[in-house]
Order: C-alpha cells, then structure tokens, then sequence
C-alpha cells in the first residue's frame, strides 16, 4: 500500500496553493460550526514516521479552527525496558490499562474535533516490535487481537455519529535521516528528538514492513487510510483539508438523515405509552385491580405483546461464541439456601482467603473486575459490601452506574466504562454496568432499536479487549422471584430507615416485568460468551448468594494465580 505514494511529483506553486489553501479552510471552518451544533464528532488520526511532519500538519489546521471544539491527544513513545519489567506479563497482563484505554479516555465529545498525533496504530507497532516475547502471543496471533480491537473500536465510534478520518505520513528513510539530524542539531528541537529516535530509521525496514501490513488490513470501508507523501507540505495540507471537507459534508448528511428516524422511533415511543396510560386510566376491562406493581388482563397481554415486539428487533444470534447451557429467567432455581447455622462461619473462612488472594493478585498484577447486574431489591449492594469487606481499601472501586451525565451522553455509551477501569492488581467492582444499554435503555425507550440491538456484540467486544488484557472477569446476575421482590418492597416502604431505596420507579418496574424479563433473556441469549460468560447467583436468600459470589471469586483466583487451599 505504501509503494502507491508519489515521491516524484512537481512541487506546487505557493500562489496556487494558497488559494486552494484558503479556499479549504473557509468551507472547513463553517463546517466545524455546523458539525458542533448538529452533534457530529470528528476524529482524526495521524499515522507515520518519525519526524514526517505529523505535528505541523495539525498545527496548520488547528491555527485556523476554533479551538474550543478541538482536541489533540500526543501518543507516547512505549517505555521497553519497563513493560520487559511489569510483573503482569508472566500472568498473562499485557500492561497497567488495556492498549486501547488512553484512546478512549481521550475522545471528545459528539460535537467535537479530536485530533490523535500517533494513536492505535503506532501503539501496536510499538508493543510489537520491543514488547517482551516471553509469555507474549505468536506475532500473527498478537496482530490479529490488535487489528480486531483497532476494527472495533473505529466502527463503534462511526456507528455512534462520529467520522472517522485516518492519515499516514509516509516519507523515504533517506527523507527520514535528513529532517531527524536537521531537528536534532538545531538546538530549540532537539528535545524533540532523542538518540533513540535519532536512529530509529535503523529499523525503518522492519517497520515499513509492519506498517504496510497494518495498512492494508486496517483499510476499512467506514474507516479508510488516506496516505500522504510527507515530503510535500503543501500537497499534504492540501489533501488534509479536501478530505475533512468532504467527510464532515457526507457526516452532515448522515447524521440528518439519522435524525429523522430517531424522530420518527420517538414519535412512535410518545404514542405507545400515551395509549399506555390511557388504559391505565380506563381499566380495559381488567375488573379488580391486581395489586400495586402488577399486571393483569388486556394490560398485562400488552406488555407481553411489547416485549415479544422487542425481541424480535434483536440479533438472532451473536458472532462470538456462545456457552450452550446459558442462563434463563424461567428455569433459575429459587429455592437454594444457606445453612443459617454455618453461614456466618463460611463466609469468614471465604473472606480470609479472599484477602490473601488479593494481596497476591497485586503483587502479581492481574485486574480483578466484578460486574453485577440484577433485579430491584435482589441484593446486589450487600453481595458487593461483604466481597469489598474482605479487601484492602486501597485495592478496589466500586463504580455505580447512575443515569449518565451530558459528557457521558455526549459519547458512546461504553465510553465511561473504558474510563473508570481498575489498574492491574486492583479490583473494580460495578453496581450496574454497561448491560445498560441493552436492559433499561432498550425497555425504556432511551436507546433505539438500531442502537442496543448493535450494542449486544459492542459490549462482546469490550469485554473481549478485558479478557485480552488479563483481567479476570466475573458476570454476576444477582436474581430474585417476583414473590420475594414484592415481599422486599413492601418491607422498604415499612421500615424508616429502608424507605429511602423504594421509588417510584421501582413500582413503575415491576410493571414491566414482561419486557425486562425479555431484555433480560435476549441479554444471556447473546453476551454469555466462552470468554465471559454469565453467572447467575439466586438471591431468593441473600446468605446463599453472597457465599455463592465468594467461591466463584476465590476459585477463580486460585486457578489464575496457580495456588490452591489459602
């Protein structure tokens, strides 16, 4: 793919460049305005060499762009000696954060610009031409795990209302060695330049090599690579600016054309729940009220004629494998228990061992995440209080997952879990999560069909980056009867010091009980996954499913960590 850069082409004449220049510039600088104010995000990666002019080429642009909607994250340089050190890797860690996070940490809003000078692509470059062979990957293996990431990630954020827009900065290595000794022997650059990077082109045919294959296989229809000759500044400038001024142009249209069916899809939402509540109102027939939180009758059939309409709208199956005895709401046993005379007991002797795995874990970096996700009122704050009981404090987060804020609407709805995961070594456990989307974003309305249906495989896909990295990932359903629910709300609603965790919206709930237990199905149905699949604590007794969590967590450590009976 490189070899189709022209390296022989006649220079430009200034005055000719200028026009086409500022002519550029002009129609990108509106663009910008109309991008922001319709919500259309803007991400532009510069690729390339060494000393290939990436920084100036954004600096041009940034001069005339308004900078209250742009941003410009600077790649790092990979540290070898310290990620040959990181005691993760003999444990299958490939570093402190997955390759990925400082890219998703990074991205601007839905209405910005976000520039990346040396991104994804120059990261893995890095990680495989200096990270440590031992316990790593074969070389086609470890590519493949990156390019599916890259794959992923891009396609999410155009899936999401962004453009995305991916540059490589190509030049010869003769052009290399000249513009590397140029900024180093001029002393205002020559911090710029490092002896490491003063001969870098030493491995300039390993890494055109790897750059080209990355290249042609990172050519995505909704991501392509535009190649610039790096030794033509005005050519490139060119090129740039032609390139964002068609692409926010074809992102305009896009994103009004989406516009309208999500207006139409909330349209439909409006007049659904306006005849919703009008049988509310009128009774339909239903005779005896069934009890507050309740279904029954021409009500009752509606919601489950909605929930079968939703399940329909989803995947019929996921392109990751899935386990064959995945969980169902229908066959989940209610009736398991703990001994109550030996509960107290067994849950010590559990935390104990849990501690000394934890202080092994993080001498041995390996990230521990444990997502819950359950029925109201099934217990899942108290599972999580006596797992976090057993661990240092200054080893774990709980994250809750409240209603998102406007920054976090402003971005791709996976975009605060990529932001708040634990180090290697740590725990980071989650009151609610990313299963969001696809439970009460898809029941409530908040989420179109478009949008969660596709969100099943997204959420495959992060999870599959956790695994990759060497997280232990743990999926916690944390059930409960509709019996054992009402019994636990009408003792919130009694008890003064409980009321506080009963609302309205928690009634509201169970009377959506046909279209949550079908989200909920859909959601086993398709993300319980080989690598992460689902784990179903039945929390009709709450002791049961607290020692239940407690095993799974300490034999899952034991087995990582290879040590047995702590």
């Amino acid at each position: 793919m490189l070899e189709t850069v022209d390296f022989n082409q006649k220079k430009l004449p200034k005055a000719a460049y200028k026009q086409e220049w500022d002519e550029l510039i002009e129609k990108l600088v509106v663009l910008q305005q109309q991008a922001h104010n319709a919500g259309v995000g803007l991400v532009v990666l510069f690729e390339g060499w060494n000393g290939a002019g990436k920084g100036s080429r954004i600096s041009d642009l940034m001069y005339n762009l308004d900078a209250r909607s742009t941003g410009v994250y600077v790649g790092l340089d990979l540290d070898a000696d310290k990620a040959r050190e990181f005691a993760g890797r003999e444990w299958g860690v490939t570093g402190y954060y997955p390759i990925m996070q400082d890219f998703w940490k990074a991205l601007g809003e839905r209405n910005s610009i976000t520039f990346y000078d040396r991104g994804w692509y120059s990261a893995v470059i890095q990680s495989m031409m200096y990270s440590a062979p031992a316990k790593l990957l074969l070389p086609k293996e470890e590519e493949r795990h990156y390019l599916d990431s890259i794959h992923d990630f891009e396609r999410q954020l155009t899936a999401d209302g962004y453009i995305v827009v991916k540059f490589f900065v190509h030049m010869t290595k003769e052009a290399q060695v000249k513009r590397l000794r140029s900024l180093h022997d001029d002393p205002a650059t020559r911090w710029r330049v490092t002896d490491k990077k003063l001969h870098s082109h030493h491995g300039y045919e390993a890494a055109y090599e790897l750059y080209d294959r990355l290249l042609e296989r990172s050519d995505y229809p909704f991501a392509p690579w535009v190649l610039l000759n790096g030794e033509d500044k005005r050519r490139s400038n060119l090129t740039i600016a032609r390139t964002l001024v068609e692409a926010l142009e074809q992102g305009l249209r896009q994103k009004e054309a989406n516009d309208a069916l999500r207006g139409a899809f909330s349209a439909h939402q409006a007049e659904l729940e306006a005849q919703f509540n009008l049988e509310d109102l009128e009774g339909v027939g239903d005779g005896a009220a069934p009890g507050r939180g309740m279904l029954s009758g021409a009500r009752l059939t509606r919601a489950k004629a909605q929930a079968e309409t939703a399940h329909d709208l989803a995947p019929r199956e996921s392109r990751f494998a899935i386990v064959e005895d995945y969980p169902q709401v229908d066959f989940i046993d209610h009736s398991l228990a703990a001994d109550p005379e030996t509960y107290k007991q067994t849950l010590r002797a559990l935390q104990a061992r849990l501690f000394r795995l934890e202080n092994i874990m993080f001498q041995r970096r390996v990230p521990l995440i444990l997502m819950y996700e359950g029925w109201d009122a099934a217990g899942k704050g108290g599972n999580i209080k006596r797992v976090a009981q057993a661990l240092d404090a200054r080893a774990y987060n709980i994250f809750p997952s409240p209603a998102p804020t406007k920054p976090e609407l402003a971005h791709p709805f996976l975009w605060r879990y990529w932001t708040r995961l634990p180090k290697a070594g740590h725990v980071g456990m989650y009151d609610r999560s990313w299963y969001g989307r696809v439970l009460v974003e898809r029941v409530e309305g908040f989420a179109t069909p478009e949008e969660w249906s596709r969100a099943y495989d997204e959420i495959n896909e992060f999870e599959h980056d956790l695994v990759d990295w060497g997280a232990i990932l743990l999926k916690f359903w944390v059930d409960v009867s509709p019996e054992e629910q009402l019994r636990r709300f009408q003792d919130r609603e009694t008890d003064p010091t409980k009321q506080w965790k009963i609302t309205e919206d928690d009634w509201r709930n169970r009377e959506k009980y046909p279209q949550y237990k079908a989200a909920i199905d859909d959601m086993f149905r398709l993300t319980s996954t080989t690598f992460a699949p689902w784990i179903v604590l039945e929390s009709d007794d709450k002791k049961y499913a607290r020692l239940k969590a407690l095993r799974i967590i300490v034999d899952a450590l034991e087995q990582r960590l290879g040590v047995e009976g702590l």
